[in-house]
């Protein structure tokens, strides 16, 4: 058995690898305990918040060809070689899969001394949600015997940088997740650290144990309590960008040079200037402010996605048109810069920030204050659009590009909920990511990761935690179905048989949980944890509604029926026909009681509960994309459900879902006119698709954002047909469109479609499929074999 399960993780590790453009890691190092230790600094315990700087020179007669090193820490580092940044890490994770980077250095170092830096830090109890933590450490491992001399242990020296405080962005009056803001006071920090070790005192690093890789074990089957295991994603993109425009300043002339770059902008001495930048369009970044002189000026740097509309001299939650600043405050997390007079400054803060809009605050002392630049650096998961989409509606196209941008902020080393405020791992924003991500890049490899999170998440009860990674557990019952959906996403569009098998345990966990939690007359009784399912206005914190007892769900009922069959095509897929048997009984138990006890007969609709007081589109839909009625009962309800605005309606998340169960009872061609209410955001100034509709906490939610998959998936009609997307099905949706174009990254090259409108309606045009691709073209009930190439479809 422990063979078995050693197998599995150095197979695992290994094909992870191929996420990293560097050498290959040395096989050992994902078997063997490593000579490297962990080290920290002499004189903390390691689980208080600080910002430390690690250091040891190296001499090279000749640059080598290569010098691959394995670098981690806890919390997070940043390396720097000769005074440049090489790489930024550990991607998020947990102690049990604590993730390191494999950097080939050796285009950094050159003949003689070589300075070998890293900046390590640790937030502690106010460390980001999803940040996980032991203590504070950093370990590097040459990857070779050439490379040990850079091992991490008694020969590197470290100093706390004095510098760096942190403090809880207390007064957003909103939920907020995402770390503490930074006070860098530039008097205590020693500048040249990187390149020099003049004027430091330097300490020599108390060691640690020894990395210990995931799939390890002493003689006596002891592991570490932070086990190291590849990074499994690429490194994320980096890109130097410059603000759009100034919309505001006060007590100063010139600003508009700062972000220009042409002169420097002096603000005199004992003055107040507030300079408010505007990117043009939300991104994630690292700001970058350099400056000189100024000594005991203060420079505090606010942050938001958009301006607030006050009332009383204070921030509502009305933003507005998003692109309006006249009348409206600045409200955000901020860092705070106190300035030491001395030339050539530069500040970034530790972690980057998400904001459209930048405020500089600027109050000096007895000196100007010289700003010489201000400008950030793009980073996130370095996803790349290989789909395309194209039709006569440029509203459309509009449409396209925004969620594309949405869902770019939303995927960093893990994929957010949003950038903003919780950066968090949530599994209902993830299922529909890890879709918009396969059709718009063609890249699976943070939907993978982030399926093996949720798996490594899992409870001693059976269920997956909400989010993960995460420092504090949560527990939303039906996100665990969600994951399960997911998985099953992934079979369908990867070919990755090894991975799925391994899920199906959790999967039969997470249905045992609800199958335990099955009332005698069939249909789910009081359930824990968060029940959330939708942020809807009438449900108190998105539970659906329970009866008085807290029990007997529809909608999550039927969420679970619906889940159970997601997971039978995972078990037929396999050939697991006792489990498929088995579910398939239990499914059809709750989802006929349900109908039961919650049908009612006088409004055609599916009531939330028996007690048949409330309504909504969720338990509807649920029920419909379970197969609880007739084909041609289940389109009258659809189009009952889609026009009836009086039940709780679904919110933008939700949505996906409604969408679904309109393609599945034919009526897809309705996809188009639901874009109405997007298209409005956009009339708003929104660059990005919000959490739901204003008053909106967050502007950026990539649930919101499914578009991405479904003018591929349905518009276009492109779908896997056998899991593995070894083949496909086309059947297209062009609603009130004369025609489209769409293009899609498949394993096996490109898919694309180039279909038009007669006059009679009928759909013509091209279909080309990658050479090894088959499939089949269905229109009007008709079916057509589709070859490897190019078909034509005039019939």
């Amino acid at each position: 058995m422990k063979n078995t399960i050693l197998t599995f993780w150095i197979v695992f590790c290994v094909l992870m690898l191929s996420a990293q453009n560097t050498t290959n890691i040395n096989s050992k190092l994902l078997q063997e305990i490593w000579s490297a230790k962990w080290v920290s600094h002499p004189d903390i315990t390691g689980d208080e918040t600080g910002v430390y700087l690690f250091k040891k020179v190296l001499s090279f007669k000749t640059i080598p060809e290569d010098y691959v090193i394995n670098i981690s820490a806890d919390n997070r580092y940043v390396l720097y070689i000769n005074g440049k940044v090489v790489t930024r890490g550990p991607a998020r994770c947990d102690l049990n899969r604590w993730l390191f980077d494999t950097v080939d250095i050796a285009p950094y170092l050159k003949v003689g001394e070589n300075h070998i830096a890293a900046k390590v830090w640790n937030m502690a109890q106010l460390k980001p949600v999803a940040q996980m933590s032991l203590k504070t450490g950093l370990i590097i491992q040459g990857n070779t015997e050439q490379e040990q001399e850079i091992n991490t242990n008694t020969t590197w020296r470290v100093v706390i940088d004095e510098a760096y405080s942190f403090y809880k962005i207390m007064d957003l009056r909103r939920f907020y997740a995402s770390g503490p803001g930074e006070k860098f006071n530039a008097d205590l920090h020693p500048w040249y650290w990187k390149i020099s070790d003049n004027e430091i005192s330097w300490k020599k690093v108390k060691e640690g144990n020894n990395g210990m890789p995931m799939n390890y074990y002493n003689i006596t089957g002891k592991t570490d309590k932070r086990l190291l295991c590849p990074r499994s994603i690429p490194m994320m993109e980096k890109k130097k960008q410059d603000f759009a425009e100034v919309r505001r300043m006060e007590g100063v002339k010139n600003a508009k040079d700062l972000i220009a770059g042409s002169k420097p902008v002096k603000i005199p001495a004992n003055k107040t200037a507030v300079i408010l930048l505007d990117q043009g369009h939300l991104t994630n970044a690292y700001p970058q402010l350099k400056f000189s002189k100024g000594r005991n000026s203060t420079i505090k740097i606010t942050y938001a996605e958009s301006l607030f509309i006050p009332k009383d001299g204070k921030p509502t939650f009305d933003k507005g048109n998003r692109n309006d600043v006249e009348g409206k405050v600045m409200w955000g997390n901020y860092d705070i810069i106190e300035v030491d007079g001395g030339d050539d400054r530069f500040f970034e803060p530790l972690w980057w920030r998400s904001f459209r809009y930048v405020e500089l605050k600027i109050t000096t002392g007895e000196e100007p204050l010289i700003l010489e630049g201000f400008s950030s650096e793009f980073t996130g998961y370095p996803f790349k659009l290989k789909s395309s989409f194209e039709s006569e509606d440029s509203r459309m196209s509009a449409i396209f590009d925004v969620a594309w941008r949405t869902q770019r902020l939303c995927a960093g080393e893990i994929f957010f909920d949003c950038p903003y405020y919780e950066q968090l791992q949530y599994t209902g924003d993830t299922r529909i990511q890890g879709l918009n991500t396969a059709y718009a890049s063609g890249d699976t490899r943070l939907w993978k990761d982030a399926i093996q999170d949720y798996y490594d998440s899992r409870l001693p009860f059976g269920l997956t935690q909400s989010r993960y990674p995460s420092s504090t557990q949560q527990i939303i019952a039906p996100f665990s179905l969600v994951w399960i959906t997911m998985v099953n996403d992934y079979m369908m569009h990867c070919e990755d048989v090894q991975f799925i098998e391994k899920m199906v345990p959790a999967i039969l966990d997470i249905l045992n949980w609800y199958d335990a939690r099955v009332a005698d007359n069939g249909m789910l009784g009081k359930l824990e944890s968060w029940l959330f399912v939708d942020w809807v206005d009438a449900w108190k914190t998105g539970y659906p509604p329970l009866t008085k007892e807290k029990k007997y769900s529809a909608v999550i009922g039927m969420q679970y029926v619906y889940t159970i069959h997601k997971a039978m095509e995972i078990f037929d897929a396999y050939g697991m026909t006792g489990l498929k048997n088995k579910w398939a009984l239990k499914a059809k138990v709750t989802q006929n009681s349900i109908l039961k006890h919650c049908w009612d007969e006088d409004k055609q609709l599916l009531a939330d509960t028996p007690e048949k007081n409330t309504f909504s589109q969720h338990a509807n839909v649920l029920a419909i994309l379970s197969n609880t009625f007739e084909v041609a009962q289940e389109k009258e309800l659809m189009q009952r459900v889609f026009n009836n605005k009086e039940i709780a309606q679904t919110s933008f998340y939700f949505d996906f879902y409604k969408i679904a169960a309109l393609k599945k009872v034919g009526l897809g061609n309705m996809y188009i006119s639901t874009l109405d209410t997007l298209s409005g955001l956009l009339d708003k100034g929104l660059t990005t698709f919000p959490e739901k509709a204003d008053p909106t906490r967050s502007d950026c939610h990539a649930w919101s954002a499914s578009p991405l998959y479904y003018y591929l998936a349905l518009v276009c009609g492109i779908e896997p047909a056998a899991p593995g997307f070894n083949s496909v099905r086309i059947e297209p949706h062009l609603g009130d469109l004369n025609w489209v174009k769409g293009s899609m990254p498949h394993k096996l090259g490109e898919i694309k479609v180039n279909l038009k409108k007669t006059k009679s309606k009928k759909i013509i045009g091209t279909i080309f499929l990658p050479e090894g691709l088959t499939g089949t073209y269905i229109q009007n009930g008709k079916q057509i074999i589709l070859k490897s190439g190019e078909n034509q479809m005039n019939e």
